[in-house]
């Protein structure tokens, strides 16, 4: 997988009801988005592009020296945004494989990034994603911790069985926290976004189920530490408190 047929996406919207302009919000100097565009970047595996629907996200990231992409205002999830702007950007189908990471994650460390490409090495696999070890007695049992159940194909690797915000599986052993970024073969988030929401997805309230209901193949690589989601009011200034300038 060479960096020229990967591209990494980040889809950004002004619209999250906890945090209203949550992209924008100033982490240590720097708007939020600015933070996660520097750590994809500094992950090194393809160009790097915030798609978005607000003209001031696109202009706080090429501001910064980043590049943007503008989408429609209309899309219901994030996969949906990244799709349009890949074929804004590619129309001519270049790129292979799509990376999707959240534009909340501004504490994601670049080498996990790259992390999520080592199940795509395997043919089978169409859609590779992250999860930690759950290391917090409190997140076993907490429905916004979404828990993957998966086989294991090597210490590192799961293939996914099952996403869930109960907890799961049952028994002694680890359980996995998932971590919401992507990496899609491009034939794969084609098929994804022209598949209509799943039984299993509404239910959990979780877009990923929607790909294993179809039976496509998802597989995890296990990573040490969940990255911080920035959420709400609390987590912001946890944010700041880890990348604050003094």
């Amino acid at each position: 997988m060479t960096e020229t047929r990967a591209l990494v996406l980040i889809p950004a919207r002004m619209a999250a009801t906890r945090l209203p302009g949550k992209p924008l919000l100033d982490i240590g100097g720097l708007p939020m988005i600015v933070h996660v565009l520097r750590r994809a970047e500094a992950a090194r595996i393809g160009r790097v592009i915030v798609a978005t629907d607000a003209p001031e996200i696109a202009e706080a990231v090429t501001a910064h020296g980043g590049e943007a992409v503008m989408t429609r205002a209309d899309h219901p999830s994030g996969s949906d945004r990244i799709f349009e702007a890949l074929q804004t950007v590619d129309g001519a189908g270049r790129i292979d494989t799509v990376i999707n990471v959240q534009g909340d994650l501004p504490t994601i460390a670049p080498e996990d990034i790259r992390a999520v490409l080592a199940p795509l090495a395997d043919a089978s696999v169409e859609i590779a994603t992250l999860a930690a070890v759950i290391a917090r007695d409190e997140e076993h049992t907490n429905p916004n911790v979404v828990k993957v159940v998966g086989s294991p194909v090597n210490p590192t690797r799961l293939k996914a069985l099952y996403f869930t915000r109960a907890t799961a599986p049952y028994g002694e052993g680890p359980r996995y926290h998932h971590i919401g970024l992507y990496a899609y073969r491009r034939s794969a988030l084609a098929r994804f976004v022209a598949l209509p929401p799943s039984p299993l997805e509404t239910r959990e309230k979780l877009e990923q189920l929607r790909a294993l209901e179809a039976g496509m193949r998802i597989d995890v690589t296990v990573v040490d530490t969940v990255p911080l989601g920035v959420d709400t009011p609390h987590d912001l200034e946890t944010a700041r408190q880890m990348l604050g300038r003094s």
